[in-house]
């Protein structure tokens, strides 16, 4: 009996999800491209591309094409994208230093999460069903939940770049003005952060338990 006959490289290359994720980078590029001379139309460039980040995931499931090179394509326009926006904010509020440090984190985390994956054998970068951290496995186990914090920490980076009336903003200044002009931006201000604090909370848990999953990986070949 033949065995069944393997997808062509061109093939996955051309997977719905996968041809989702070159709709997003090319959505990026022209966002990026015109951020300064229409922040609205980069807005919502942008979040558009953002939402596609969650269709591209129902595409692979309902049609049975997930595959490695998706999953490495979605999560490098995750982060590309995202570390593009925080470095222009770094360049319109004041201190800059916060937003590099949110990308430098988002970075490190999301890059030792997969390699600390693939060394232990894992299929998936979101298995993370052995984590000791309630937390983190509620994240990357409830879909909603991890909707919200991904959401809530786009939404209030675009928000952000919106609020930006001149090259040199204070950051604290904008929240508090912000926060002060209505009790409903009070509190859409408020979700937003909590979503936005919980992701940076579980970023510091991914580096490190990626990075004991590492070492313990060390431990174990000189054994």
């Amino acid at each position: 009996m033949a065995g069944k006959s393997r997808p062509k490289p061109l093939n996955v290359y051309l997977y719905i999800p996968n041809i989702i994720g070159y709709l997003r980078i090319l959505m990026n590029c022209v966002a990026f491209a015109v951020c300064f001379v229409d922040k609205k139309l980069f807005s919502l460039l942008y979040f558009v591309s953002f939402v596609c980040d969650a269709l591209d995931g129902w595409f692979a499931r309902k049609f049975n094409q997930a595959s490695t090179f998706g999953a490495v394509l979605d999560m490098v326009t995750d982060r590309v994208s995202t570390a593009c926006l925080l470095v222009i904010l770094s360049q319109v509020y004041r201190p800059g230093l916060v937003f590099l440090s949110l990308l430098a984190l988002d970075i490190s985390s999301h890059w030792l999460q997969m390699y600390s994956t693939f060394l232990v054998g894992k299929t998936s970068h979101k298995d993370v069903k052995d984590s000791s951290s309630w937390l983190f496995r509620l994240y990357y186990g409830n879909r909603m939940f991890m909707g919200y914090c991904c959401v809530s920490c786009e939404v209030l980076y675009i928000t952000l770049f919106l609020l930006a009336r001149k090259e040199t903003e204070s950051l604290i200044d904008v929240l508090v003005n912000t926060a002060t002009a209505s009790w409903i931006y009070l509190v859409l201000l408020a979700l937003l952060l909590f979503g936005w604090a919980i992701k940076q909370f579980v970023n510091v848990i991914q580096m490190k338990t990626a990075a004991d999953a590492c070492v313990l990986y060390d431990m174990n070949k000189k054994q």
